[in-house]
């Protein structure tokens, strides 16, 4: 069976100070997971809020342990490019 991790990135963006700032953070962060890791990014909640954002990164494995490993891997990505930034980070199974 199939194994589907979703990744929730919590932002805190102090120095934006526009919706166009902010974008600018958030698209080259999912840019960067996209490419490095195969995982699709998107930006779920927030959107309309300058300083913050919310992301999701998912994927699909036939192992959970392969799953898990990835998901590792874009959190520790993520929090090495955004710092102080990222203010939380869960995980969940579907």
């Amino acid at each position: 069976m199939a194994a589907i991790g979703v990744l929730t990135l919590e932002l805190r963006i102090e120095h934006a100070h526009s919706l166009k700032e902010k974008r600018h953070v958030v698209k080259s962060v999912k840019d960067r997971l996209r490419h490095k890791f195969n995982v699709s990014v998107a930006e779920i909640d927030d959107q309309d809020v300058h300083n913050s954002a919310v992301l999701a990164a998912a994927t699909v494995s036939a192992s959970r342990d392969f799953a898990s490993k990835v998901l590792q891997a874009v959190e520790e990505e993520a929090s090495g490019l955004l710092g102080p930034m990222l203010i939380r980070a869960d995980t969940e199974w579907l």
